[in-house]
């Protein structure tokens, strides 16, 4: 499988749709119902949703030479519930489309519930904290088990991711970094997994966020019981140091950090996929000139998706920004590469 994800669509993203924030202040889509009230944050939301993605971006996805869409589905898909309902509008007519989209375009889908435990992103509306994972499991649980149901007898469903960015709480010297432990991901995503096999069956993709602890999952639902199990990595180093005479063989570097994080991943016992990566590099743009810019992004997507070939899938970060960002939007990032490079 090689896709890109639907960031931004079904949950507002200040970064991929500016223009929805920039009269309110707000960062976050919580934030932005707030400013907004509840009708004119309605009415933005539905306009949003009916024009950011349509069945031509399925098209095109496909025509582009990709087979598989990743898709993040709110806890209030079918409207209210979770740990921060506020005012947020439910989202099943979407995904319903989305289905019969991806099948009209001979396209998978892989839905990811999107809920972030253990994460700090000020941006993330959805993100929980140990505790909330424990109180919310029953509704998490309830609503996987639905939208399993809903489209597991579809050609277009591949299956159901339990989280989207979860963060496991790892031990730094004598302190424990910020984060969910790792017993309760463990317990949560062991619970879910139960829960969805008994409802659905074995013959559909259960994948697990490694949460950023790629050597926290040895052997873990990786029995000959367990079916149909894999492992999600997801893969940045925009935030990493990067020098600022950075050359083909600094990136060339990076991506071998990616590399080693796969193999930690892979002792799991777990096919690894990737279900997050960009084209996005660690240095400021004043320190290279355009064409330089646009020249390593090149050798660092292209050295990625070598990298990714022994994946079973990876989905780039993200199919469209509203500003068209170079090594984000995969429109302008996997342009200049023809079909062959992504099969």
């Amino acid at each position: 499988m090689h896709g890109v994800n639907l960031t931004g669509w079904l949950t507002l993203e200040s970064w991929i749709t500016p223009e929805l924030f920039a009269d309110s202040g707000a960062l976050t889509e919580r934030d932005l119902a707030h400013s907004l009230g509840a009708e004119r944050y309605k009415a933005l939301v539905r306009a949003h949703r009916t024009a950011f993605i349509t069945e031509s971006d399925f098209a095109s996805i496909a025509l582009r030479g990709f087979n598989a869409v990743r898709l993040p589905v709110p806890w209030y898909v079918f409207g209210g519930g979770g740990p921060n309902s506020g005012m947020y509008q439910g989202c099943l007519e979407q995904v319903d489309n989305a289905m019969e989209w991806a099948e009209n375009a001979g396209l998978m889908v892989l839905l990811v519930f999107s809920v972030s435990p253990g994460s700090t992103v000020a941006q993330s509306d959805h993100a929980t904290s140990g505790q909330e994972v424990v109180a919310h499991r029953p509704e998490a649980i309830k609503i996987t088990r639905e939208l399993t149901h809903r489209y597991v007898d579809s050609d277009a469903f591949l299956g159901i991711e339990l989280a989207d960015d979860p963060v496991a709480q790892r031990r730094q010297g004598l302190h424990l970094s910020e984060g969910i432990p790792i017993h309760l991901l463990r317990n949560y995503y062991r619970a879910v997994y139960s829960a969805l096999r008994e409802a659905e069956g074995p013959n559909f993709l259960i994948v697990l966020p490694d949460a950023g602890a790629e050597n926290g999952w040895d052997k873990f639902l990786a029995t000959h019981r367990d079916q149909n199990v894999w492992l999600d990595c997801h893969l940045y180093q925009y935030l990493d140091d990067l020098s600022v005479t950075a050359s083909e063989l600094d990136v060339r570097d990076l991506v071998r950090k990616s590399l080693k994080k796969l193999n930690r991943a892979r002792r799991s016992r777990l096919p690894v996929m990737v279900g997050k990566w960009s084209g996005a590099l660690p240095y400021a743009d004043s320190v290279s000139t355009p064409e330089g810019r646009i020249a390593l992004e090149r050798v660092y997507v292209s050295e990625q998706l070598h990298a990714f070939r022994e994946c079973p899938a990876w989905f780039f970060q993200t199919w469209k920004t509203e500003g068209k960002i170079a090594g984000w939007d995969a429109r302008i990032a996997l342009s200049s590469f023809e079909r062959r490079l992504l099969d």
